[in-house]
């Protein structure tokens, strides 16, 4: 039954990962990926809340599958990422390229970690 929930996860994160990204883009018209940015930071930010639900109790491991596995891991996108850090930088846009590689880490991560410190806040832990 757990592979139902991670499937009909993906089932929504998919989709919502696309349209997140072409509304983004559509208000920015450089060529930097701003929408692949903004789904791995907000889908980092819910996958930290969720993970931070879970350690407090507050969650329990079949939303994790649903939410965390399916609709976030739908809805972020490290491949994507990849493919257009190394597209701005095939393209001469090297700094770009590196801003690319420098901002997303870093914001992701940082996104998860204040999503867990979200969670923690609000459930204790």
């Amino acid at each position: 039954m757990n592979w139902l929930l991670v499937v009909v996860g993906g089932m929504i994160g998919a989709p919502l990962r696309y349209l997140t990204d072409r509304a983004v883009q559509r208000r920015h018209s450089s060529g930097f990926p701003r929408g692949t940015l903004a789904v791995n930071m907000t889908g980092s930010l819910v996958l930290g809340v969720l993970i931070g639900a879970l350690l407090t109790g507050a969650a329990s491991q079949n939303l994790l599958l649903f939410a965390g596995t399916g609709i976030c891991g739908a809805y972020t996108t490290y491949s994507t990422f990849s493919y257009e850090t190394l597209r701005l930088a095939e393209t001469g846009a090297r700094r770009a390229a590196f801003a690319n590689v420098a901002l997303g880490v870093t914001a992701a991560l940082g996104a998860a970690v204040i999503g867990l410190g979200l969670a923690k806040a609000v459930w204790g832990g």
